[in-house]
């Protein structure tokens, strides 16, 4: 049986991985056993990063839709539930767009909650 070496594709598979790791501090970036063990965790924190960016945005939204809809002298749990008794379905993204936007059609929008409640 004939030999096989491997150093090829071992090599390969380093130069990858360090390519990966550019611009970490010291052997981080240039010894493959340390810029393994670094990048590993690099991809665990942008793994969970990415959740959270989801999570932080969704308050951002709450935040914005609350504030506006206090101005127009509304709570925000009252506006939600006054907006499911309505049927309008707008997810927070939009309803923080058009708090910021178009105030005048987000009072309309929160007219209507209103007139659901009552």
């Amino acid at each position: 049986m004939t030999r096989v070496k491997r150093g090829i594709a071992t090599k390969k598979r380093h130069k990858k991985l360090l390519k990966q790791t550019k611009g970490y501090w010291g052997q981080r970036s240039n010894i493959f056993r340390r810029a393994k063990e670094t990048l590993l965790r690099a991809m665990a924190f942008a793994f969970v990063g990415r959740k959270l960016k989801k999570r932080s945005t969704r308050s951002l939204f709450i935040t914005r839709i609350g504030a506006a809809a206090k101005n127009a002298g509304v709570s925000y749990s009252v506006f939600i539930h006054g907006l499911k008794l309505a049927n309008v379905d707008l997810n927070r993204k939009m309803l923080s767009q058009l708090a910021i936007f178009e105030p005048q059609g987000f009072l309309k929008i929160v007219e209507l909650a209103k007139q659901a409640r009552s």
